[in-house]
């Protein structure tokens, strides 16, 4: 095995903040990811703009899909910045 992944393994395992900062991203990510299919899922419009539903529903799912990789993105970063905090520590 690389010495570098033993490295990346070993501060993964001792490092509790990048753990939980790389659960916590998984989790609002896919907790983003159904909420808003949960909420797309009873969207129905009446009247004159029933032709439109569909643009609406697609444009509002998308706007969920930015929202859920922002909050994955910003948990990437903070694991990332706290992966080289304990690297520091414990190299």
């Amino acid at each position: 095995m690389p010495n570098w992944l033993n490295e990346f393994l070993y501060v993964l395992a001792l490092s509790k903040k990048t753990q939980w900062a790389l659960i916590f991203g998984a989790v609002f990510y896919f907790g983003i990811l159904l909420l808003g299919q949960h909420m797309l899922s009873n969207f129905e419009l009446q009247g004159s703009v029933k032709g439109i539903q569909d643009v609406i529903a697609h444009k509002i799912a998308k706007k969920y899909d930015k929202a859920a990789l922002v909050a994955l993105f910003s948990f990437l970063v903070l694991a990332y910045k706290c992966y080289q905090k304990d690297k520091k520590r414990f190299w």
